[in-house]
């Protein structure tokens, strides 16, 4: 059976491919994207070796759910038409491989990309958002230039552990998650925290870092919370409603 055959009667499949679309065209809303550059991948579900990716040179404007091709580290394209771009097999597929998560995206959104720019690129827990970040980020503090073999997202790989978020010093962010929801979520909000980090700095003040008794506190989740756990995909759900009025025709 082939595997168009398998994705065609696979509701899961359909639904990642259509919120695969939903995210590329989110990031052009939010802009958060290069056109055709950066990347993002979804493994596609029922296994752990395929992933789905837009293929290179459509813009990200344009994304279609129907447009998704799968490809496999190798770099083969087992469903669809197009190729998939060289950094982005090189970088994601051995990230989904070694860390298990089902989602990775990799951006040069412009904050981030300033912050990353600095020499002092860390993130620092000054306002509630960025507290939330505080201690999950991973940074990559060598820029190696374009990635071109598998050996790159590996060395990525090893760096992420635990964590859902990369800053890549003098490249840009990648956040690698378990929902298409949780990544796209992770990129908006780092856009906007970076941004206020870096108006903030612009005022030659010194920023006020908030104590670790509250950090600690806005990262505990609260049992009184009636949207635990739910955050991220109605979150995801409204902005793909936002997109179902702004900017139709991602699901087809």
């Amino acid at each position: 059976m082939s595997i168009h055959a398998i994705d065609s009667n696979t509701d899961t499949v359909s639904q990642a491919r259509i919120d695969l679309a939903a995210a590329l065209r989110l990031a052009v809303y939010h802009e958060l994207e290069e056109g055709i550059d950066n990347h993002f991948t979804v493994t596609v579900p029922g296994y752990d070796d395929r992933y789905l990716v837009l293929p290179f040179g459509l813009h990200w404007s344009e994304a279609r759910a129907s447009d998704m091709l799968i490809f496999n580290e190798p770099g083969d394209t087992l469903d669809g038409d197009g190729i998939v771009e060289l950094s982005a097999q090189c970088i994601h597929a051995p990230i989904h491989r070694i860390t298990g998560k089902r989602v990775v995206f990799h951006t040069h959104q412009n904050w981030a990309l300033a912050l990353n720019m600095l020499a002092d690129n860390r993130l620092i827990p000054a306002c509630q958002t960025s507290a939330f970040f505080d201690g999950k980020i991973a940074y990559d503090d060598h820029y190696p230039g374009t990635a071109d073999t598998l050996q790159e997202g590996e060395r990525l790989a090893a760096l992420i552990g635990g964590k859902e978020v990369v800053f890549l010093k003098n490249h840009g962010v990648l956040v690698a998650a378990d929902s298409i929801a949780r990544a796209y979520r992770l990129l908006y909000m780092l856009e906007r925290v970076c941004r206020a980090q870096i108006r903030a700095l612009g005022t030659g003040q010194k920023l006020q870092p908030i104590s670790r008794e509250v950090i600690r506190q806005v990262q505990t989740p609260d049992e009184h919370d009636r949207h635990k756990g739910q955050r991220d995909h109605l979150f995801f759900a409204a902005l793909k409603r936002l997109l179902d009025r702004e900017m139709p025709g991602y699901a087809d």
